[in-house]
């Protein structure tokens, strides 16, 4: 499954990337996580993993990320692994204006097991939602400074 999502943020692009490139930061657009810990190689290079943990609800998820591309601020890649899911992201920030920035987020999930191939098939909306909240959550903390960490 394929979708793309994109979202204006009215920051620069220098100060979108700054504070996306703050691990710390995570837990102000990433609504249910509970933490993260670097596991392999140096944060934020290529090939550095990171694992990411998130109580959704009454379901406990954990996953990996490996970054496979770090060009900030143009362009950022990662994998994310979790049991039975493995999801590439793209990322592209475009500067639209000295004020405007453009994020572009390709997503690629790959399912193993029937159950999640049958989910992904059935509600495919749902996961292209899920990462256009993100987006949007972004934006919020980037602009506005609301936390998604208060509203646990």
């Amino acid at each position: 499954m394929k979708y793309t999502c994109e979202i204006s943020i009215d920051l620069p692009r220098e100060e979108v990337i700054r504070k996306l490139d703050n691990p710390d930061n995570m837990k102000h657009w990433q609504k249910g996580l509970v933490g993260y810990k670097f596991i392999k190689g140096t944060p934020g290079e290529e090939g550095a993993k990171m694992e990411l943990e998130y109580l959704m609800g009454k379901r406990h998820l954990k996953m990996v990320e490996t970054i496979t591309k770090n060009n900030f601020p143009h362009e950022f890649h990662a994998n994310y692994d979790a049991k039975g899911v493995h999801n590439i992201q793209r990322n592209y920030f475009h500067e639209v204006d000295m004020n405007k920035t453009k994020w572009v987020s390709e997503s690629e999930f790959q399912f193993s097991g029937f159950g999640l191939k049958l989910m992904g098939w059935l509600m495919p909306g749902a996961f292209k939602k899920q990462s256009n909240k993100y987006l949007v959550d972004f934006k919020n903390f980037a602009e506005k400074g609301v936390s998604m960490a208060e509203s646990k």
